[in-house]
């Protein structure tokens, strides 16, 4: 967890990846870094979530660079885990992580070590996003904070005439056969975040440190909504579908659907419910094998710049970390950085529980906590 001090700073984090093993140096620790950006060697990798290589942003990059990208767009942090597997194999450079993934790389030994100062914009960070404990450990980075933000609930006005303040909708028989949620395993946090509220007997304080009786509710509830989803979504375009086409009424997506759908003057409506919400806090982390390491800086050093944060942050829905973007975002879309929170009032941040990665050993240092991998199995066996 970031500290509240963080926050209080201008910007900060209501989760990382802690998990009690950041006192632990990773296997690529001692790898050399570049101390100077040579030339470029004309491709660049990536593996992003979907929406993160706008062309807005894109062309002009593979213009100043001569570096042209090549995406592969993955559904799910475990994708983007597999992917990365052997430090990226020599063909991926870098991967757009989310908290529920930056610790299985790194300590898997994937990442490589990026020499933060060849990054000029990251000195205009907000403070919790300069050295987070989801990319640096023990004060090695391992790649650039990117933008962080909320997972919503998503619904269609025409059925929703009134917005629906609580996550129950979605696991309400009501709904049945018009519900969509991401297919991932992190969507037990949402189930534990959920019965946060509405269980307190079960004493769930993090939804990433689950005990085993808080684990398995979470899991139950999950399976009792299992003949209410229409369909578990793998990629963004999936979900933006199933609202466009009428399959799906209510659910739970990112920003970039929302955006996406009005984009088409589909009459989507997006809340943070009562109960709060989980989000990520994605990272341009450096493979350890990245065939093409100077590009892979010339695109950390490009995103961090004030003008392709507020581009990425308005068309995406999401919130930069450069603090210098919010003037520039209401020059693209009035009003869009006090829509986005770009001016970070804490009590924003106090509804968000960012994605972390699971682990037996828990912030406390005590062991306890359901680790990752039986998150997983149970997705796979109990839940779909």
């Amino acid at each position: 967890m970031a500290a509240a001090s963080l926050i209080a700073a201008g910007c900060g984090s209501s989760g990382g990846s802690g998990g009690g093993t950041s006192g632990t140096g990773t296997p690529t620790a001692g790898l050399p870094v570049l101390h100077k950006i040579g030339k470029g060697e004309g491709q660049l990798n990536l593996i992003a979530w979907e929406g993160y290589l706008n062309p807005l942003w894109v062309k002009p990059f593979e213009q100043q660079t001569g570096c042209q990208i090549n995406a592969k767009y993955a559904g799910s942090s475990d994708e983007m885990v597999a992917l990365m597997k052997n430090g990226g194999g020599g063909v991926y450079d870098m991967v757009s992580s989310s908290g529920d993934a930056d610790l299985r790389i790194l300590y898997g030994g994937d990442a490589h070590p990026v020499n933060i100062n060849l990054i000029p914009s990251w000195k205009d960070f907000f403070p919790a996003f300069k050295s987070p404990p989801f990319n640096t450990i023990n004060g090695v980075h391992y790649g650039v904070s990117l933008q962080w933000g909320p997972n919503v609930l998503m619904y269609n006005k025409k059925s929703f005439p009134t917005t629906p303040t609580s996550w129950s909708v979605i696991y309400n028989p009501k709904y049945k056969g018009q519900v969509t949620v991401p297919d991932n395993p992190i969507q037990i946090a949402d189930a534990a975040l959920y019965l946060k509220t509405h269980n307190p007997s079960l004493k769930i304080t993090d939804p990433y440190e689950l005990t085993q009786k808080q684990f398995q509710a979470s899991v139950s509830l999950l399976a009792k909504q299992r003949p209410l989803i229409k369909k578990y979504w793998a990629l963004a375009s999936q979900e933006i579908s199933e609202f466009k086409n009428g399959d799906a009424t209510v659910g739970a997506g990112w920003p970039y659907q929302v955006s996406a759908l009005r984009g088409i003057k589909f009459p989507v409506g997006s809340v943070i419910p009562s109960e709060g919400a989980t989000g990520w806090a994605d990272t341009w982390m450096l493979a350890a094998k990245a065939p093409h390491p100077n590009c892979a800086y010339m695109w950390m050093r490009y995103v961090s710049t004030p003008k392709v944060q507020a581009e990425q942050a308005v068309n995406y829905g999401e919130t930069p970390d450069n603090k210098l973007a919010c003037p520039i975002m209401n020059q693209l879309q009035k009003g869009s950085c006090e829509q986005y929170h770009a001016n970070a009032p804490l009590s924003y941040f106090d509804t968000i529980a960012l994605w972390k990665t699971p682990l037996a050993t828990c912030d406390n240092g005590k062991p306890g906590c359901v680790p990752y991998a039986q998150w997983v199995a149970a997705w796979n066996t109990q839940v779909k």
